[in-house]
């Protein structure tokens, strides 16, 4: 597997770029007031490597401690949780300790815990070249997490907290089956590398997946070169197949946590880890505001260490949480989360039960009434909108998955990278806008995308709310001949009100791009290597029936 990898020389970490160097490497034992933290401790794998850990303990003495591990490759001495603008996250919520995405040392080492910073193998100071994912970290985890669970200050049981990469290595370890790994609570990240972060319905992501290339560069050694390796692999090939392992074994306990608000990276996946693991005991929650922020009020804090609690100490297990249902999630109004209502599912996915709204050409309508006629609109998809809308008559709840059925000619091209965006309209015609991402607060209900050469479905796989592609191949359009795109539109909660309006957007670029701002990170989804040049013409009718596929509640 290694050889069809793109490796580089790592970067020093000395002469990192944008982030503070780490300390020298030195085992020592640093004493706080509240804690202690024992820096640079080696844990030697099953081939002889070693990788480095920080651990956060409450005292020099205290033993019998759970242990939480958070595992991620930002540098276990970058604590950078408060920082960014816009996050939301109170200074007050997380101290100095608190590395990023991961847990606080001071509020869990205050409750009985120890927390672990790892730097995985052949990042920063630990030995070894570093793959991204895959086979190596899963094996890693395993060694990792064993070893933890021998110390003499442990109780011999692990549990994993953290958000984006830091949840991914949860998927990871929770399929490696380490025995004293006991529970897991991964928050948002993408489970399927090439439909969540490679690319978009087959367009390549470029404004995300490089800055990641670039904070997995940092070791001594090799690195796996990611954004070149997305760059070879542009279908669903065997490079993608082992990155996460097998996610229906994953059997310890998991409070899953998703949000509405990080479409073009985390929601869909979280979602789909939630339904794929086999957990018995296993809790999903679904929030829609910005990520971090969510990770680390105190409210979400308190519930991570319920749930720690239950399976980590001999606090009762599953019976401990009785009355957690098991999906909890939030349905938003407008962006101030104050006006959302919280609800309560069965089990996620929701039943596949749907409506199906039609598309209309002739004033951009959509509706549960079918066209009588062949109506065209047509438009230059790099600076135009085709936008079809419906006005509710009453109180109406979208909670899950859309897609689009939608007939297009690419009229003077032989592809067409298609974006979908779905936005909420008051009922006096001014947008509603929504948490997004990690930073941002003007984000719409929900996105899809599709780039027309991947139009081929699994039908084995497909169901009516959400279209399969299986990216294995691409069929040219001919010029002027209209296709049947079906068009994956990422899960969502909302409700409209009477008077309010669904809007549908179709066009052929992101629905926003930013400009570069001074102490925000580009954290932006951005599809610049695009195939579209000239017009679209997108049609509706009896022999042209696109529609919009829409969850029923």
């Amino acid at each position: 597997m290694q050889e069809r990898i793109i490796t580089r020389p790592g970067v020093d970490p000395d002469e990192v770029v944008g982030k503070p160097p780490p300390p020298p490497l030195r085992h020592e034992l640093v004493e706080h007031p509240e804690l202690v933290v024992e820096r640079d401790l080696p844990l030697r794998l099953r081939d002889g490597v070693r990788i480095y850990v920080d651990v956060y303990r409450p005292s020099r003495e205290a033993t019998g401690l759970p242990v939480l591990l958070a595992w991620g490759p930002y540098g276990k001495h970058w604590v950078t949780s408060r920082t960014f603008a816009g996050s939301g996250v109170d200074p007050e919520w997380v101290s100095e300790f608190t590395g990023f995405e991961a847990p606080d040392p001071r509020y869990w080492t205050a409750h009985g815990y120890a927390v672990v910073f790892a730097d995985p193998r052949g990042l920063w100071h630990s030995e070894g070249d570093f793959s991204h994912n895959g086979p190596q970290e899963r094996e890693d985890l395993y060694d990792a997490i064993e070893a933890l669970a021998a110390a003499d200050w442990a109780n011999g049981r692990v549990g994993m907290l953290g958000v984006s990469y830091l949840a991914g290595a949860q998927y990871q370890a929770a399929a490696a089956a380490p025995p004293s790994l006991r529970a897991i609570s991964p928050w948002e990240c993408f489970s399927d590398w090439y439909r969540e972060f490679a690319t978009h319905g087959g367009i390549p992501e470029t404004g995300f997946r490089p800055r990641v290339s670039q904070n997995v560069s940092y070791g001594l050694s090799r690195t796996e070169d990611t954004a070149a390796n997305l760059a070879a692999h542009p279908l669903d090939d065997d490079y993608y197949a082992d990155k996460y392992g097998d996610l229906s074994e994953i059997a310890v306990p998991a409070y899953v946590v998703a949000s509405w608000s990080d479409h073009g990276l985390h929601s869909r996946g979280t979602l789909n880890a939630f339904a794929a693991i086999a957990s018995e005991h296993k809790w999903l929650e679904i929030h829609g505001q910005k990520k971090w922020e969510y990770f680390y009020t105190p409210e979400s804090v308190e519930r991570q260490r319920r749930f720690f609690d239950a399976f980590l100490r001999d606090g009762g297990g599953a019976g401990a949480l009785a009355d957690w249902p098991r999906v909890r999630l939030e349905v938003r109004d407008t962006g101030d989360p104050r006006a959302s209502r919280w609800e309560e599912l069965a089990d996620w996915p929701p039943p596949d039960r749907h409506e199906v709204w039609h598309l209309d050409a002739a004033g951009g309508r959509l509706g549960p009434a079918a066209p009588d006629a062949e109506r065209t609109v047509t438009l230059d998809p790099l600076a135009e909108t085709a936008t079809f809308t419906r006005v509710f008559s009453e109180e109406t709840r979208v909670v899950g998955p859309m897609a689009l059925r939608l007939w297009l000619s690419a009229d003077d091209a032989d592809d067409a990278d298609v974006f979908v965006i779905v936005r909420k309209l008051g009922a006096d015609g001014e947008e509603i806008r929504f948490p997004f991402n990690a930073l941002f607060a003007d984000g719409p209900v929900a996105l899809g995308w599709l780039r027309a050469s991947h139009r081929a479905l699994d039908p084995e796989a497909s169901t009516a709310l959400v279209p399969v592609h299986p990216h294995d191949r691409e069929e040219p359009l001919v010029p002027g001949e209209p296709v049947r795109l079906d068009i994956e539109i990422w899960a969502s909660g909302t409700v409209f009100h009477p008077g309010e309006r669904l809007a549908v957007d179709v066009q052929g670029r992101d629905f926003v791009k930013r400009a570069p701002a001074d102490g925000v990170p580009p954290l932006q989804i951005l599809h610049e290597d695009l195939r579209n040049s000239g017009a679209w013409t997108l049609l509706t009718g009896p022999e042209h029936p696109s529609a919009l596929v829409v969850p029923r509640s």
